[in-house]
C-alpha cells in the first residue's frame, strides 16, 4: 500500500492533521494505530490493513487507554511506543475515590440514548450534557423505542427543553431508518459514540448502524415493562466500523453518573441561567433569597421553570463537593474533597 492510500485509510478511521501534527520527525518509521478495545491486560487496535496486534511493556496499564485513541507502535514487534494526545475525551466520575474512568476518546458526536418510556429522566440526561460539554463533543439526543410510546413527540418536547438548540431524534433503534436519521452525523472519519442506561437500545442501535451481521454485532437484552429497567449487555467498551463509513463506540449502561470540577459543562448547559445571572443586582448572587435576582424573577414570571433551576443548584452543589482542591505549601500540594 502506497504512502497515500495509507493515509486516505487512516484518515476514514478518524486520523486527522491534530494527530500528524504530533508525530515527530524520529518517528516517521512508526504505524498510526487506533484503540478498538480495551481489556484488562490487553489492547486491541485497527489500522489502514484492518486489525492489528498492540504489545504493551511490563509496567503498561490497560486502564490509561480509551477506545478510539490513537498510538504509534513498532510496525515490526507491535510493541505499543507512546499514546497521541487527544482530541476529546469522554470520561466519568464514580463513587469511589478518585474514581476517575476513561469512555472513550476522539469522540466527534455523543448519542446520549434515552427511550420514550419510564427510563426518561431529565436530570440524568443533563449529566450526560455535561459530559459531553467538558468533553468537547457534540450532544445529541436519540430518543429510541418510539414506535412503543403513545406520544414519542411528548418524550421529544421534553428534551429540547433540556438545552437551547440541542438536537433531538426520534426513532426506532431496530429500522434501517435509523441510519437515515442519524446521517448528519456519520461519515468517513467520523466517530460517535453511545452512552446510556442498560436497556435502553444502545446495542441494539450499534448493530443497526455496523449491520446486524457484522462480526462484532453487539449482544441485546430485554427491559422490564414496569420501570423499563434493562440488563447489562454490553460489558466492554468497543469501536465499529459504520455501513456507509464512520465509527460508532458503544458503552456499557451507566446507573449513576457523578459530576466533580464541571463547571464549563454546567454553564454551557444551563445557558439560559447563566444569562439571567448576568442581570442579577449581586455578582455572587446564590438565586435563593437575594433582592433583586433576575433568576428567581424568571421563576416567578414562568420563564424559567423552577424544577430546572433546582436540578441546576443541585448540579453546581454536587461538582463543588467533590471537586478536589489542594493544599499545602507550594510544590508539595495535597488533594483533598472540598467540605460543605
Amino acid at each position: 500500500m502506497s504512502r497515500s492510500d495509507t493515509s486516505s485509510s487512516l484518515e476514514r478511521l478518524g486520523w486527522s492533521e491534530f494527530f500528524a501534527a504530533q508525530v515527530e520527525p524520529g518517528e516517521a518509521h512508526l504505524a498510526p494505530r487506533r484503540v478498538a478495545s480495551v481489556h484488562r491486560a490487553r489492547l486491541e487496535a485497527i489500522d489502514a490493513s484492518g486489525p492489528v496486534g498492540l504489545e504493551l511493556a511490563a509496567n503498561a496499564n490497560t486502564a490509561d487507554f480509551a477506545v478510539g485513541d490513537w498510538v504509534l507502535a513498532d510496525p515490526l514487534t507491535d510493541m505499543l511506543v507512546r499514546r497521541l494526545d487527544r482530541k476529546t475525551l469522554l470520561q466519568r466520575h464514580s463513587e469511589i475515590r478518585n474514581g476517575l474512568q476513561l469512555a472513550a476518546a476522539n469522540v466527534d458526536t455523543l448519542f446520549i440514548t434515552t427511550s420514550c418510556n419510564a427510563d426518561f429522566n431529565a436530570a440524568r440526561l443533563e449529566r450526560y450534557l455535561i459530559m459531553a460539554h467538558q468533553a468537547g463533543t457534540r450532544p445529541v439526543i436519540v430518543l429510541t423505542k418510539a414506535d412503543t410510546a403513545a406520544d414519542a413527540d411528548d418524550y421529544r418536547r421534553q428534551a429540547i427543553a433540556l438545552q437551547r438548540d440541542l438536537p433531538v431524534v426520534v426513532l426506532n433503534a431496530r429500522s434501517a431508518d435509523a441510519i437515515e436519521t442519524l446521517k448528519p452525523w456519520l461519515g468517513a472519519g467520523q466517530t460517535v459514540a453511545l452512552v446510556g442506561s442498560s436497556g435502553v437500545g444502545k446495542s441494539t442501535l450499534v448493530n443497526t448502524l455496523a449491520g446486524s451481521a457484522s462480526e462484532t454485532a453487539q449482544k441485546t437484552g430485554t427491559i422490564r415493562e414496569h420501570d423499563a429497567q434493562g440488563r447489562h449487555t454490553t460489558t466492554a467498551r468497543s469501536l465499529h466500523a459504520i455501513a456507509g463509513g464512520g465509527w460508532v463506540i458503544d458503552t456499557p449502561g451507566i446507573r449513576t453518573l457523578y459530576v466533580s470540577d464541571v463547571t464549563d459543562g454546567i454553564d454551557t448547559l444551563f445557558g439560559d441561567i447563566s444569562d439571567l445571572s448576568e442581570q442579577c443586582r449581586f455578582r455572587d448572587c446564590t438565586h435563593v433569597h437575594e433582592p433583586g435576582c433576575a433568576v428567581q424573577a424568571a421563576v416567578a414570571s414562568g420563564q424559567l421553570d423552577a424544577d430546572r433551576l433546582g436540578r441546576w443548584r443541585t448540579l453546581i452543589e454536587e461538582s463543588r463537593s467533590r471537586t478536589p482542591v489542594q493544599t499545602g505549601p507550594r510544590g508539595n500540594k495535597v488533594v483533598r474533597r472540598k467540605k460543605y
